[in-house]
């Protein structure tokens, strides 16, 4: 008969800046502040990601905000 409880599992390699990124969410979106649902932390998200990319200083890029690394971001070159 086969083992069917919890069993430990390991998991993969998180590159530093993963770890980073997710503590970010944790201290600057899911728990910056008081949601009365999780819906309402949901719909706060998207907020939260357009600051995070087009706004936010990166000390990986020297203070610059995350878009400034994206070319093409309108869509307009081939």
């Amino acid at each position: 008969m086969a083992n069917v409880g919890p069993s430990h599992r390991l998991t993969g390699h998180r590159p530093p800046a993963t770890e980073r990124f997710d503590r970010n969410l944790a201290e600057d979106w899911a728990y910056a502040q008081v949601y009365t649902s999780g819906q309402q932390r949901a719909d706060a998200l998207p907020e939260f990601m357009h600051h995070y990319n087009h706004y936010r200083a990166h000390t990986a890029l020297g203070g610059q905000p995350a878009i400034s690394r994206v070319d093409n971001v309108s869509g307009r070159h081939p």
